[in-house]
C-alpha cells in the first residue's frame, strides 16, 4: 500500500515528508498525495438462516373464513366453523431464524494497524507552537482535537514531533473506523505560533458491481451507497456488506476498495454471485379442520427476482377433500433500506364433509384483498425494528342445501354474507446472535365501515378494535439442541366476527386437540419445546431430533356470548423431526390432552397425532 507526501516549510530550508491517508508508506520512498489506500474486502459465504417450519410459528394473527354453526349444535360434536383459508400474509407473523454465527468483522475487512512514521530529513531544529488548528474535519469537534494537540503546545517542539501529532490525529480517525481518512501538515509559514494541520476525509468516488445476471446492479449499489457516505466508515461498510450477504437473492459477494482519481477518494468494486431465485415447496400434512378434511396438500412456487428489481412473485394452491384455495402475492422493494409494498389476493371454496352434517351441503366461498407497506427503521445483521400498515378487505359467503338457503353464520347478513374491512398497524422486532433469536410482533387492528363492510345493530360486525401480540424465543442449548418458546395473545374490545376470532387447538396451536377446538374473541396461547438430536448422518446431511413439548391455551368471549366449557386446553407430547439437507423436513407429533373435551375421535388429528412433510424440489 502507498503513503502520500508533501512539503512543509517553516521559514527555513527544512523539508518534512507527511503521510496523507491511512495507506502504509513505502520505506525510504516519498509518493504523491493523491493515492488512496487499496483494501480487499472478502465476504465469506454465510449460511442462509432457514425459516422455521409452520409448526414453529405462533398462531396466525387473524383466522380466515370462520362460519359458526347454529347455536343448537353441541360443542365439538360437529364442525365449529368453515376453513380458515384463505389467510392473508398480514395475519401471519414473520418467521424467526435459527441461531447462526455471523462472519467476524475482521474477516470481512482487516483493521489497519497504527500508522508508521513517514520518512523525513533528520534535523535538530525546533519550533514553539502556541496553538494548532485542525481544518477539514466534519467528524470531530475542536475540543476533541484540543485534547490531542495540547501536549504539543507552548514548548520547544522538534520537527519529528509534528509527525507524531499528525499520526495521532490520523489514528483518531482509524480508531473510529474512518479507514481512508488522515491528517497531513500542508506547506505554510509559521505566524504567531499557529500551525495548521489539514484533514482529508475519505469518500467513495463510485461503486461498481459485477457478476449480476438477472438482478439489477443498482439493487446492490443502492444498499451500499446509504452506508458509504462521506467520510467513509469501515464499520458502516461492514454492516452493509453483512446485510447483503444475508440477502436471499445473493449467494456470496466480495469487495475491493482501491484508489480513486482524486486525493482522498476511493473506488469500491463489488463482485456478487446470485442465489437461486426460483423456489418451490410441496407440503402434505393433517393441519386442517376435520369439517373439510384434515389431510392438506399444498404446492407453492415463488420467484424472488421477477423483473430484476428484487421483486417477489409467489403463488400457492391448497387442497383438502372438502376445500380448494389459491393465494397470490407480489412484493416490490421501494427503497434501499428494504421498505416494501405488498399486494396479496386469495380465494377459497369449501364444503363440510364431516358426518353427519355433510347431508346439509354446507358450502362457503371466501376472498381477500390486501395492500401492505413495511419499513425497517433499524436494520443490522443482529437486530431489526420495522413498522408497517396493512389495508385488508375480506369477503365470505355460506349456504345450506347446495346454495338454496343462506347459512346463519355469526354476524352474517340475511344472505349469509360477511364483509370485513380493516387497517392493521404492526410493529416487529428481532434480535439474533449465534446462540439465540428473539422475535416480537405487535399488531393493532381497527375495523372500518368501508367498502360495503358488514354492519349490524347488535351482532358482531366490521367495527372493532383488537390487539394481537406474539413472541418467540429460540435458544441453542448445545449443538443441534434447541429450546423453542412461543406465545400469542389477542385482546378485543367487543364480540368479534369469526373471521377475526382467536383459535385454539391443532398442529400450530395446542396439540392434542382438533383444529380450532375453541374459537373465541380473546385468547392466550403459550408453548415450549426442546429438540434433542438422536441421530446424525453427516454424509447425508441429515438430522433426526426428539421433540418433547407442552402446550397451554385459554380463551374467553365478550358480551353475551358464553365462554366455552372448558375454556382452557393443556397438552403434553412427544415428536420426531427429520431434516434432510434443505430439501426435506418431516415431522410427527403425538399430543396428549390433559383437559377433556367431548367430541368425535374419527381422525388422526382428533386422536392427537399430527404429521407434516415438506419437500423443496428447487
Amino acid at each position: 500500500m502507498q503513503s502520500a507526501s508533501t512539503t512543509f516549510q517553516l521559514g527555513c530550508s527544512v523539508l518534512i515528508a507527511v503521510s496523507l491517508v491511512t495507506a502504509k508508506p513505502v520505506k525510504g520512498q516519498d509518493v504523491e498525495p493523491e493515492r488512496s489506500p487499496q483494501l480487499l474486502l472478502t465476504v465469506p459465504k454465510v449460511i442462509k438462516q432457514p425459516q422455521f417450519p409452520p409448526t414453529l410459528l405462533p398462531t396466525t394473527i387473524a383466522p380466515a373464513n370462520q362460519l359458526t354453526i347454529a347455536q343448537s349444535i353441541p360443542p365439538n360434536a360437529a364442525p365449529q366453523q368453515l376453513p380458515r383459508e384463505p389467510s392473508p400474509p398480514s395475519t401471519q407473523p414473520p418467521p424467526a431464524s435459527t441461531p447462526a454465527p455471523l462472519p467476524p468483522l475482521d474477516q470481512l475487512l482487516p483493521r489497519p494497524g497504527s500508522q508508521p512514521a513517514a520518512p523525513f530529513e533528520n534535523t535538530l531544529e525546533t519550533i514553539t507552537v502556541e496553538r494548532f488548528e485542525v481544518v477539514g474535519s466534519t467528524v470531530f469537534s475542536a475540543a476533541e482535537f484540543a485534547k490531542i494537540t495540547e501536549p504539543f503546545t507552548k514548548r520547544p517542539l522538534a520537527i519529528v514531533e509534528l509527525f507524531q501529532l499528525r499520526s495521532a490525529i490520523t489514528q483518531l480517525y482509524l480508531d473510529k473506523g474512518y479507514i481512508t481518512s488522515g491528517a497531513y501538515v500542508p506547506p505554510q509559514t509559521l505566524q504567531r505560533g499557529v500551525v495548521t494541520i489539514r484533514v482529508i476525509e475519505g469518500r467513495l468516488e463510485t461503486i461498481t458491481v459485477t457478476g449480476t445476471r438477472r438482478l439489477s446492479p443498482n439493487y446492490v449499489r443502492s444498499r451500499l451507497a446509504i452506508a458509504t457516505g462521506a467520510p467513509l466508515n469501515r464499520d458502516r461498510l461492514l454492516t452493509a456488506l453483512q446485510l447483503l450477504q444475508l440477502d436471499p437473492l445473493l449467494q456470496s459477494l466480495s469487495a475491493e476498495l482501491s484508489a480513486g482519481s482524486r486525493p482522498g477518494e476511493s473506488v469500491l468494486s463489488v463482485q456478487v454471485t446470485e442465489a437461486r431465485s426460483l423456489n418451490s415447496q410441496l407440503t402434505f400434512d393433517n393441519a386442517r379442520a376435520p369439517s373439510v378434511g384434515t389431510n392438506r396438500r399444498q404446492i407453492q412456487i415463488s420467484q424472488g427476482n421477477t423483473t430484476g428489481l428484487g421483486d417477489r412473485l409467489s403463488a400457492s394452491y391448497t387442497n383438502t377433500n372438502g376445500s380448494n384455495a389459491i393465494d397470490l402475492g407480489y412484493v416490490l422493494p421501494l427503497n434501499p433500506r428494504n421498505g416494501t409494498l405488498s399486494l396479496n389476493y386469495g380465494s377459497a371454496a369449501s364444503s363440510i364433509i364431516e358426518p353427519p352434517f355433510d347431508v346439509l351441503e354446507i358450502e362457503s366461498k371466501a376472498r381477500y384483498y390486501e395492500l401492505a407497506f413495511r419499513q425497517p427503521l433499524v436494520q443490522t445483521p443482529t437486530r431489526e425494528l420495522a413498522v408497517g400498515i396493512t389495508a385488508t378487505h375480506r369477503q365470505s359467503e355460506a349456504t345450506l342445501l347446495d346454495g338454496l338457503i343462506p347459512f346463519p353464520a355469526l354476524g352474517a347478513d340475511p344472505d349469509g354474507k360477511t364483509r370485513l374491512t380493516a387497517l392493521r398497524f404492526f410493529q416487529e422486532a428481532t434480535w439474533r446472535s449465534g446462540t439465540e433469536v428473539i422475535a416480537l410482533r405487535s399488531q393493532f387492528t381497527v375495523g372500518l365501515n368501508a367498502l360495503s363492510a358488514t354492519i349490524n345493530p347488535d351482532s358482531p360486525d366490521s367495527r372493532f378494535f383488537a390487539w394481537r401480540g406474539q413472541a418467540q424465543w429460540v435458544r441453542l442449548l448445545a449443538p443441534d439442541t434447541l429450546l423453542l418458546v412461543r406465545g400469542d395473545l389477542q385482546l378485543a374490545d367487543r364480540p368479534m366476527l369469526p373471521l377475526e376470532q382467536f383459535g385454539l387447538g391443532g398442529q400450530d396451536s395446542v396439540r392434542g386437540y382438533r383444529q380450532d377446538a375453541l374459537l373465541t374473541d380473546n385468547g392466550l396461547f403459550t408453548s415450549a419445546e426442546v429438540r434433542f438430536p438422536i441421530l446424525r448422518l453427516p454424509k447425508l446431511n441429515s438430522l433426526l431430533q426428539l421433540t418433547p413439548f407442552i402446550d397451554l391455551g385459554t380463551a374467553w368471549n365478550l358480551g353475551n356470548s358464553p365462554n366455552p366449557d372448558p375454556r382452557t386446553l393443556l397438552a403434553v407430547g412427544l415428536g420426531l423431526r427429520l431434516q434432510y439437507s434443505d430439501r426435506l423436513t418431516a415431522r410427527l407429533d403425538w399430543g396428549i390432552p390433559l383437559t377433556d373435551i367431548n367430541g368425535a375421535k374419527n381422525t388422526l388429528q382428533e386422536n392427537g397425532l399430527y404429521f407434516s412433510i415438506v419437500i423443496r424440489p428447487f
